[in-house]
């Protein structure tokens, strides 16, 4: 969690003196490891590490004794933001869907390994996510790292706004109407931060007429979990929510 280093930052910089009800507290690179350069180890002082709050549990003291979370708005640079990050991904209590796999035989190759992404494409090849969005004309057409364009959007009455910010989704298919997004886990996930949901979502909404649906995937046990999420307001950060989820166990030919 690297308290002791942003701790060692808000120090510096007197961020605890800010008025986050006004407006969020930006900061930059260069700023953290000015901060942050008399700490020996490499986790106490690379921006990467200390940026890195995928999770609830992820953010340092200081952030969760303040109802803190941390954006990034350009390359290099951040915004500290006062209010909810995060959504739950909630257990699925509903029973485990049987479904047969539409292949006519077995893909050997999809279980050597144990890999969120191969996880996912062995999910997809088995025509389980055209399945669980009702949608047959999904294909493949997004992975891999991109950089957002220009977009702003609220946090509450703070408004954000995000220039070429690197971005990754696990995988993106194209159908005739929509575009689905999805990042996927490969471990019991209790939360995680809206952003590697809203980003996207932003993005790939400035691109396409289509409508552009996030998914949430994970392989629990022998089960393959799906949640959908929707932004009832593009422009919002907070307006996420769960509209669907189910687990399958897929069985193969």
């Amino acid at each position: 969690m690297n308290s002791h280093s942003w701790q060692a930052i808000f120090d510096a910089y007197k961020i605890q003196k800010h008025n986050f009800n006004k407006n969020p507290f930006i900061i930059n690179a260069e700023q953290i490891k000015q901060a942050t350069k008399h700490f020996t180890k490499t986790n106490e002082r690379e921006v990467r590490i200390l940026c890195k709050q995928d999770s609830r549990e992820d953010r340092p003291d200081i952030f969760v004794n303040n109802n803190l979370f941390l954006l990034p708005i350009r390359n290099g640079e951040y915004v500290i933001v006062k209010g909810e990050g995060y959504i739950d991904i909630p257990e699925i209590q509903s029973t485990v869907k049987i479904y047969n796999s539409k292949l006519d035989f077995k893909l050997d190759t999809s279980f050597v390994g144990n890999s969120e992404m191969q996880h996912l494409d062995f999910a997809y090849a088995a025509s389980l996510i055209r399945t669980f969005l009702r949608d047959d004309s999904l294909v493949l057409t997004i992975r891999g790292r991109k950089y957002t364009p220009k977009f702003s959007f609220n946090v509450g009455n703070q408004i954000i706004i995000v220039k070429s910010v690197q971005t990754e989704v696990d995988a993106g298919y194209e159908g005739r109407n929509q575009i689905v997004l999805i990042e996927a886990k490969n471990s019991s996930t209790k939360n995680t931060i809206i952003r590697q949901l809203f980003y996207p979502y932003k993005q790939w909404q400035q691109y396409t007429d289509k409508q552009v649906k996030t998914l949430f995937f994970e392989k629990r046990n022998n089960a393959y979990s799906l949640w959908q999420f929707e932004f009832h307001n593009p422009n919002d950060y907070n307006s996420i929510i769960l509209t669907k989820s189910q687990r399958y166990e897929i069985i193969s030919k």
